[in-house]
């Protein structure tokens, strides 16, 4: 008779901002010479570091012996192959669970929040000492899951991109935008400054942003909705350029297709990564809509 196979848990994290000033200068001390001379102090960073590290060491000390154990920092990710059992945590602040969110195929995730006063902790709900109880929940197939809906972007050329909080379509430079949007019956020509199709959990992000600022009357998607909200962002009104489709709820299994009308700058990224994206210059189609893929959160 085979044993059990042991759990394996993917630990996702991200560089502190002392990480990245001791990064770009040298050295700590480098650093904060850095920041007096700009009449700014290091001990607030300092601060932010050793909770993250406290964190982080009761996170590490929650995992049993016996487990198989990967840390993995936020960049890394495209680079990194994730097992079918894993059991992913992310420490850190919500958009950390959207980076990974877009790798993974139905793990279950665990988001603990190490500064629950700077992160509002929507996606990442727990506090870190939490963790060895979530932990033998999540490896006994037991606990409470919210799945929530992700959005992807599927081209005509076979390439897809998903995303945790919303899709960004646009010139790479943010620069005018030009492509022809097809939802439903209506097709118009756009100038603008890209368009987002969000999901529910990006409804509380950037498309809450556009929402409140044009005094949208759409009703927003909750979290575990199916739904998706577009929303084009400054569209131009021209002789050949129109502004009336430019807000819309895409109600589950409902699908937008954007053709590009722009040269080799066009892209289509998600969740704010400029990085990973997709070329989508002239000629090209992209079909907007809810993923198959969902992201479950262990919630309880």
């Amino acid at each position: 008779m085979t044993s059990a196979r042991v759990p394996r848990l993917v630990l996702v994290t991200r560089p502190t901002d002392l990480d990245r000033l001791v990064a770009r200068h040298g050295t700590r001390a480098q650093a904060e010479f850095f920041l007096k001379t700009r009449g700014q102090s290091i001990g607030e960073v300092d601060a932010r570091h050793a909770a993250f590290e406290r964190a982080l060491a009761t996170v590490m000390n929650a995992i049993p012996v016996q487990w198989r154990r990967n840390r993995i920092d936020r960049a890394d990710l495209d680079r990194f192959l994730f097992e079918p059992d894993d059991i992913v945590v992310a420490l850190g602040q919500d958009g950390l669970v959207a980076n990974v969110a877009k790798y993974l195929d139905g793990q279950p995730v665990i988001g603990l929040n190490p500064a629950p006063h700077l992160y509002e902790g929507v996606l990442v709900p727990h506090s870190p000492e939490s963790a060895e109880e979530l932990l033998h929940v999540a490896a006994a197939g037991k606990g409470r899951y919210q799945e929530r809906t992700m959005v992807e972007a599927a081209l005509d050329d076979g390439q897809r991109l998903v995303a945790l909080n919303e899709l960004f379509v646009g010139h790479r430079t943010h620069q005018s935008a030009r492509y022809r949007l097809t939802w439903g019956n209506e097709t118009e020509r756009h100038s603008s400054s890209g368009l987002i199709t969000a999901t529910g959990t990006g409804a509380t992000g950037w498309a809450r942003s556009i929402h409140r600022e044009r005094a949208s009357n759409l009703t927003l998607p909750a979290p575990t909705s199916g739904d998706l909200v577009l929303f084009v962002r400054e569209a131009w009104p021209s002789v050949a350029t129109g502004t009336s489709l430019t807000q819309a709820i895409v109600p589950a299994g409902g699908e937008v297709e954007v053709v590009s009308e722009m040269d080799d700058d066009g892209v289509i990224f998600g969740d704010g990564i400029e990085t990973d994206r997709i070329e989508f210059s002239w000629g090209r189609r992209a079909t907007l809509r809810a993923a198959a893929t969902r992201l479950r959160l262990l919630v309880g």
